[in-house]
């Protein structure tokens, strides 16, 4: 196994997912699902537009207590003063919309930068807004499909797969990999 992910550099500076247009009573689950693919696919920190939703915060922190590292997380800010003040302090913008440029012809781009980036996912229809101030509107396929998955497939080509194998030294429940069954060593917390 590798070394705690908070031990790793971050060859990419900082990576932050912005989840737009969460509706509580509809989208808690697949929006808990982004925040967890966020974390474990290796982005530093997750923020949700408009809203908070004490839900989300609990399912990272349960994560966090668990597997180990810490997320950021922020909650009700305004979307477009977000996007403005990360693109003012130097940072780029990666929409994830199927009607954007192909992954493929993106990612290289985008991974060599060392800018922090700012991935941005929505739940509903997103504004015009953000496909105009977005560095990069990239599309992981050009398919009605889920924010989770885009989110995880864009995390990974930046990543270049070694977020999977990454784990953090103040888990207190490491997965040993095994072939049948289910192998998990467990720990004290440091």
């Amino acid at each position: 196994m590798s070394e705690g992910l908070e031990s790793l550099p971050r060859q990419y500076g900082r990576v932050y997912v912005l989840r737009l247009g969460h509706r509580p009573a509809r989208d808690k689950r697949v929006t808990t699902h982004v925040a967890l693919v966020a974390r474990a696919f290796g982005a530093n920190g997750f923020v949700l537009e408009g809203v908070c939703d004490d839900s989300v915060y609990s399912s990272l922190a349960k994560a966090s207590k668990t597997w180990g590292g810490m997320i950021s997380y922020e909650c009700g800010v305004d979307g477009h003063e977000y996007v403005k003040v990360w693109k003012a302090s130097g940072g780029e913008i990666i929409h994830l919309t199927m009607y954007g440029l192909p992954l493929d012809d993106v990612i290289g781009k985008v991974s060599s930068s060392p800018k922090p980036k700012l991935v941005v996912v929505g739940s509903q229809k997103v504004e015009s807004f953000y496909y105009m101030n977005s560095d990069y509107n990239v599309a992981v396929g050009w398919q009605p499909h889920s924010e989770v998955a885009a989110l995880a497939l864009f995390l990974d080509r930046l990543f270049k797969g070694r977020e999977l194998y990454y784990y953090y030294s103040d888990a207190t429940a490491i997965i040993m990999p095994s072939e049948r069954g289910k192998r998990v060593e467990r720990r004290e917390r440091k």
